[in-house]
């Protein structure tokens, strides 16, 4: 493993936890009208809190994109999971909260799980496969699920909604993940004419913002316990689906190596929950009526 790709990939989840935290710090004092509109996002403008998770989201992303062009996604997105823990860093100075037991179980299962997976696996380039069937089967499976998970989510969204709006924005994060990959690649093989020739990068600006809002509308709805787990843990998940389906990234595959994948990937998975669901993390505000206007902080 590139020291570069994994120096890259910790900063990016660095940026992306600290921001998190910030954006659902402003987004649960939005108005619960705008759940799911783009007018939560002009309305989250107003709020400089938000404007600097942003602005760490975005650092973020660069940081990640730039790890993506430099290694395989499958690699990069079991790193990219840490962001849950500067997530919870932060959250604790906020709170005091102490890490106590569930933290400390977390932070193990988390990072074994990601040194399983990498060290088991791994993750090594290949030939990205060019049947554009395999391509729109793998990206429409995923987007029409995060489009179902939406739907759901509407009819609950004070339940079980932000949750799956969760599910749904790593969904489509893991997506736009695997398209900035591929618009790195052309950018790489033919200059800014072959970047911009090519539907990859308006897509990854598309797939943004969507997952954009429905990430906010999922911190508006409900504390950062219940979204940001099933938000971290989705994202990684639908990048190595991309990644090996069509990428061409590859893995071993070994009855033993794929155990410990396994093992890896679970671990993930239940030191995120725990992660998440840890009493630092923000529990958000009661509001007994909607507020109509954001007030600048």
């Amino acid at each position: 493993m590139s020291v570069l790709v994994l120096v890259l990939a910790v900063s990016a989840a660095c940026c992306l936890g600290f921001g998190f935290v910030l954006q659902q710090n402003a987004a649960r004092q939005a108005p619960l009208s705008d759940f799911l509109s783009p007018r939560l996002l002009l309305d989250l403008m107003k709020v400089r809190r938000w404007l600097a998770g942003i602005g760490l989201m975005a650092a973020g992303m660069a940081l990640g994109a730039i790890a993506l062009g430099q290694g395989e996604i499958s690699l990069v997105e079991p790193l990219l999971a840490t962001n849950l823990v500067f997530a919870l860093a932060l959250s604790r100075k906020q709170t005091g909260q102490p890490l106590g037991r569930q933290g400390w179980a977390g932070l193990l299962l988390l990072a074994g799980g990601v040194t399983a997976f990498i060290v088991a696996g791994r993750p090594h380039g290949g030939t990205a496969l060019t049947d554009p069937f395999r391509h729109w089967l793998i990206i429409g499976t995923m987007l029409g699920l995060a489009l179902l998970l939406t739907a759901c989510a509407k009819r609950s969204r004070l339940s079980s909604g932000p949750v799956l709006l969760a599910v749904a924005a790593g969904l489509v994060y893991g997506v736009q993940d695997a398209l900035t990959r591929v618009s790195g690649q052309r950018f790489a093989e033919g200059g800014l004419l072959e970047l911009i020739t090519g539907w990859q990068p308006y897509a990854v600006l598309v797939l943004g913002v969507t997952g954009l809002i429905l990430v906010q509308s999922a911190f508006e709805t409900a504390p950062l316990r219940m979204s940001l787990p099933a938000l971290t843990a989705a994202q990684p998940l639908a990048g190595i689906l991309c990644g090996v389906g069509f990428l061409g990234d590859q893995l071993r595959t070994d009855p033993g190596a794929l155990a410990w994948e396994a093992a890896g990937l679970t671990g993930i998975v239940v030191g995120i929950v725990l992660l998440g669901m840890h009493p630092a993390m923000p529990c958000g505000v009661t509001r007994p009526e909607p507020v109509r206007d954001l007030q600048p902080h």
